[in-house]
């Protein structure tokens, strides 16, 4: 069962529901079902919307709806309610990666030292959270966005699931296993280390759960609105391939030059802190030039980590360069218990090869300093580079200086052709 559009033209709201109703009518009767949608952290994916047409054609088949919140905050009700409209707030559940989760299985030493080029020798625990496997559903519908990413190389999938829903020894090693591969190697491709481990999972551990994945694809416009390109779904990974191929045709922008100077805007409801924050960093790396600069206006701002103990380590150790990281991960266990937040240190970092610098909404001088960012006025800096007055492109400003400007840094990838 697949169903998938490649049109690259956008796809209206009437379009969308009509595309959901034909995929869930050709998946049949269920009845218990759950669904798995992306958090608050990707509002722009439509994920919100298919939630709602999905509970419209199913009603009270629906049970339990588990946002795939990963490390973040629990969604507050004034987000859910913006996100998923008139769904009953008694259907969401949390997902608490540290408590809520089972392990189910392992994927062997020897199956991640080969996709690692030996990297890494020790076994992938696959854990996830404990509903999936105790409550008996006949339908778990996971909802997200195909997007290039940092850790994976592209969003969605199974992620939503062993990552979205996974634990902590889970979301450690896959995040771990994608910084030493090397972010740039992976960055914008379907097939990694990470996702060769994942669909492992998938294939051999918990191919009996009855997954459905409905995944979009978009794009934002020469206007900057959000565009929906393409709708995807199956029951295995043909789906999530035919998806990246799109995807990277829309989000991956190749650049003639690098960049010298990028600005990015974070928009305040979505970017709280520099653990989503830093896909301004993620994003842009492979653009930006020796010697460049990357400022970050960051309005909303307030703290490093969602996570009060991956906080603390991020305050502590700073972002700092790959060897050093690694060395400190070595060194400390604090750290090594703890290898998403290792695996952030190294992406949040620019290998010492450009200037970072943060303007935040909420965070002081010597906050940002001590992690070893530059730090710039908010206000001063909005003055001088209007998000409402830029473009996304290469903007002239009035005193002849040359900046990138980039709206959203979640929905794209930038590389330069050298």
């Amino acid at each position: 069962m697949l169903y998938y559009s490649k049109k690259s033209n956008e796809i209206s709201s009437d379009k969308l529901k009509n595309i959901i109703f034909e995929i869930l009518g050709n998946i049949g009767e269920k009845k218990k079902i759950l669904i798995i949608p992306p958090d608050f952290t990707r509002f722009h994916s439509r994920a919100g919307e298919i939630t709602e047409y999905a509970y419209q054609f199913y009603g009270d088949k629906v049970t339990d709806i588990l946002p795939a919140l990963g490390t973040h905050f629990p969604m507050k009700e004034k987000e859910i309610k913006k996100m998923f409209g008139e769904i009953p707030l008694y259907l969401f559940k949390e997902h608490d990666w540290r408590n809520d989760v089972v392990k189910v299985g392992e994927v062997p030493a020897e199956f991640v030292e080969k996709v690692s080029e030996g990297k890494i020798n020790r076994p992938f625990p696959v854990q996830i959270n404990k509903l999936l496997v105790e409550g008996n559903y006949d339908l778990i519908l996971s909802i997200g966005q195909v997007v290039p990413h940092e850790v994976i190389g592209m969003a969605n999938y199974n992620k939503n699931i062993f990552v979205g829903t996974g634990g902590a020894e889970s979301i450690n090693n896959s995040h771990f296993l994608g910084a030493v591969y090397g972010m740039e190697r992976i960055m914008g491709k379907a097939d990694t280390p990470v996702r060769a481990v994942l669909n492992y999972a998938s294939d051999n551990i918990t191919n009996d759960l009855p997954i459905v994945y409905i995944q979009t694809v978009l794009s934002r416009g020469d206007d900057g609105e959000m565009k929906l390109n393409g709708v995807f779904s199956g029951d295995d990974a043909e789906c999530f391939y035919e998806a990246s191929k799109l995807s990277l045709k829309v989000n991956f922008k190749v650049l003639d030059k690098p960049l010298k100077k990028v600005v990015v805007y974070l928009d305040p409801e979505e970017f709280k802190s520099t653990w989503l924050g830093n896909k301004s960093i993620y994003r842009t790396r492979m653009a930006i030039a020796d010697g460049g600069e990357l400022i970050v206006l960051a309005p909303g701002l307030k703290e490093f980590g969602e996570d009060k103990e991956i906080d603390r380590l991020i305050r502590k150790y700073g972002y700092t360069t790959t060897p050093e990281v690694l060395e400190a991960v070595e060194n400390n266990d604090d750290l090594k218990n703890n290898l998403s937040a290792a695996a952030h240190l190294i992406h949040g970092s620019s290998e010492n090869r450009f200037k970072i610098t943060y303007c935040p909404g909420n965070l002081s001088k010597e906050e940002i300093e001590s992690v070893n960012f530059s730090y710039a006025n908010l206000d001063e800096m909005i003055k001088k580079y209007n998000p409402d007055k830029l473009e996304e492109r290469f903007n002239i400003m009035p005193d002849g200086e040359e900046i990138f400007y980039i709206s959203n840094p979640a929905i794209g990838l930038w590389k330069c052709k050298k």
